[in-house]
């Protein structure tokens, strides 16, 4: 059985026309105010921040976004007999779970869109729900189980990753044979440091990227082609 993992960034699910809000270009390197609407400082103390927050929640690509062919890729390896897949996403669009990957084989290391959370009491409860409530009336629905204020289930700026996701992450890029690295540019730790874990404990490294990344010089493997195409014929050369 090989175990190989792909950690996937933001470029896997531009095809799908979800933008990539943090890359060199991307909105909140670009506008101030709106990384202020996913800053938890700023979210939890502000009501204005959070009632602009859920009006992006509702205009959303995600929610009419479908995965593409490098999503679909991925999910069919993970069915082909003598593989193990795991992937491990700095994406929080739920992509890979709708193209056919078990949730409990997706970790996501910045959390769901799809999914609500108190900051109080800690309930979860789906985002359409809570979008439905936006959509009545409610400008900044509270928790409807203790009154507290509901954010999205994602890592907003100022927050600490899931150290025990984290810590399974590190445990996947320690024991897997092949790692690939797509869609992401390898510069936000310690996310990025995933590949070097990886490449340090005897996996392959192939790094799917339009532009260079810092682990470049460790990588079996660089492809620079449209992940859309380029992915799914890098992983049937591994069937």
């Amino acid at each position: 059985m090989t175990l190989v993992a792909i950690l996937s960034g933001a470029g896997i699910s531009t095809d799908s026309g979800i933008p990539d809000y943090r890359g060199p270009d991307g909105l909140w390197r670009r506008d101030p105010e709106a990384e202020k609407l996913v800053t938890y400082e700023y979210y939890m103390a502000d009501p204005e921040i959070r009632r602009r927050s859920w009006v992006m929640r509702r205009e959303s690509t995600t929610w009419r976004a479908e995965p593409n062919s490098a999503h679909h890729a991925v999910a069919e390896l993970n069915r082909k007999p003598g593989f193990a897949v795991r992937v491990i996403t700095q994406n929080v669009d739920g992509l890979h779970q709708l193209a056919g990957m078990p949730a409990r084989k997706v970790l996501e290391l910045h959390g769901t869109a799809r999914t609500v959370v108190c900051t109080r009491c800690q309930v979860r409860s789906s985002m359409k729900d809570a979008l439905a409530r936006v959509e009545a009336g409610e400008e900044d629905p509270p928790c409807l189980a203790c009154g507290g204020i509901l954010k999205s289930a994602t890592v907003m700026f100022g927050q600490r990753l899931d150290p025990a996701v984290l810590a399974e992450a590190m445990g996947i890029a320690k024991a897997c044979e092949v790692f690939i690295a797509v869609g992401t540019s390898l510069q936000v730790q310690p996310a990025a440091s995933l590949a070097g874990i990886a490449a340090e404990h005897g996996a392959r490294l192939a790094i799917v990227n339009a532009e260079p990344t810092p682990y470049d010089e460790l990588a079996d493997e660089i492809v620079r082609e449209p992940i859309g195409t380029s992915l799914p014929a890098l992983l049937k050369r591994l069937a």
